[in-house]
């Protein structure tokens, strides 16, 4: 454990990306992200923050990755927040999945027009 309060737990990960990288845990089940009551939101993430502050002080890290998995990577069915400390030229490119361009400017306004519309 590395820093815990009564609400969250944050423990190192025991398959790191690189040494340092730590889990951010509510301590009540939640399943995903969208599973976390609203007014949770701004304590759980505010523990992050201090994770992510803590995490890059101690490994000397010049930035860090902070990511969240909902259901499709989530290896365990709990939220967790990654914090990975980072490095220039630690040979992490970018995220972990490959990206993509969309077929042009009008591809991309139906995509930003469907996500406007679940609003």
């Amino acid at each position: 454990m590395v820093h815990e309060t009564d609400d969250v737990v944050a423990f190192l990960d025991i398959r790191p990306v690189f040494v340092g990288h730590t889990l951010v845990v509510p301590r009540d089940h939640i399943d995903t992200l969208l599973d976390l009551p609203v007014q949770q939101l701004g304590p759980y993430f505010a523990e992050v923050q201090r994770v992510t502050a803590a995490v890059t002080k101690a490994m000397d890290a010049h930035g860090s990755f902070v990511a969240v998995n909902n259901v499709v990577s989530q290896s365990v069915p709990h939220l967790h927040t990654h914090v990975v400390p980072r490095r220039r030229k630690d040979g992490l490119r970018g995220f972990f999945w490959p990206r993509t361009k969309y077929e042009g400017e009008t591809a991309m306004a139906e995509v930003a027009s469907r996500i406007r519309e679940a609003f």
